[in-house]
């Protein structure tokens, strides 16, 4: 095992890119390992690094690490083989750092852990497998084949190159990221690519298939038996590496909060109203109930008067007539 990695990384040069590798893998799980522990409100672990209200991202501390490594592999001479692995361990690193907040910078907004947030690690993936396989030999476009002074570039290796690169184009046009970037490596994938039909939604489905056709129906019919199993693998890939990403984005979040409060603001006001108007009806029925019971005592008072008053004049004419 020694043997072959002295002949394979060291002996080719290609120690500082396995440095770089091996930082970039270590640095990225690490940090999600450390975030998902913040997610989770662990007691006994670290929380967000702040300053004041101010929530400073590892993206800072990437892009920090990453001009450091960079300065430092530019300045150091070629023999200090060992300085620049150094080097390249950091500018890995700040690459994690970077790439892990990757939607951060592409939104501009933190939408870390929602649904956008996987395009970090769509990034971060992308990123380790082409460097493994720069780090295998493999090189883009077949340029492994081109020496410094120029002698073994012919009029062949111009027309492989930009038949290559118009095939990548096209590759990409169609929707197929993943294999527009890993054909720049494996040239055979972007035929693959180029020739097979478009995914619906891309570009290229847009400007050439019509809605109803023949080809945009078979474009969505790939799409539901083929693509959407190897994304449904993929997202599980991820979350199992990388935690969920099924929050609502913090503008969302905080319109979602506000309408929130709003209704319940409305039905706080709608409770209060109905209230005041079951004690309105109450005071009206009690003031009813009340003049009623006065009515009555009043009427009854009246009748008494007026016997009392029928019973004086019987016991008059009484008198009189005696």
């Amino acid at each position: 095992m020694i043997d072959l990695f002295q002949q394979r990384i060291v002996e080719t040069g290609r120690l500082p890119l396995f440095g770089f590798f091996v930082a970039f893998i270590v640095t990225f799980v690490l940090t999600r390992v450390n975030v998902r522990l913040i997610r989770a409100n662990v007691r006994w672990w670290f929380r967000n690094v702040t300053a004041g209200d101010l929530h400073i991202h590892h993206v800072v501390f990437g892009v920090v690490l990453m001009l450091v490594g960079g300065v430092a592999s530019l300045a150091v001479p070629d023999a200090y083989v060992g300085l620049d692995l150094v080097s390249a361990v950091v500018f890995g690193m700040g690459s994690a750092l970077v790439l892990d907040e990757f939607a951060l910078i592409l939104h501009l907004s933190d939408v870390y852990w929602t649904e956008k947030g996987r395009a970090s690690v769509d990034a971060v993936f992308v990123a380790l497998a082409v460097t493994g396989l720069l780090l295998l030999g493999i090189r883009p476009l077949g340029y492994e084949g081109v020496v410094p002074d120029g002698t073994t570039i012919t009029g062949l290796y111009v027309a492989s190159l930009g038949t290559n690169l118009a095939l990548a184009v096209v590759t990409l046009l169609k929707g197929k990221i993943w294999t527009g970037l890993i054909g720049l490596f494996v040239p055979a994938l972007l035929i693959v690519g180029a020739i097979r039909v478009a995914r619906p939604g891309s570009p290229w489905a847009r400007w050439r298939y019509a809605d109803g056709s023949r080809k945009h129906q078979r474009a969505v019919r790939n799409e539901k038996r083929f693509r959407r199993p190897l994304i449904r693998a993929k997202i599980w890939v991820q979350e199992f590496i990388a935690g969920r990403h099924d929050l609502l984005p913090p503008e969302l979040l905080q319109r979602h909060n506000a309408a929130e409060r709003a209704r319940r603001r409305k039905l706080a006001r709608a409770q209060r109203r109905a209230a005041a108007r079951a004690q309105r009806k109450f005071a009206v029925a009690g003031e009813q109930r009340v003049s009623g019971r006065v009515r009555r005592r009043a009427m009854s008072r009246a009748r008494r008067r007026g016997i009392a008053r029928a019973r004086a004049r019987t016991r008059i004419r009484r008198s009189e007539a005696e």
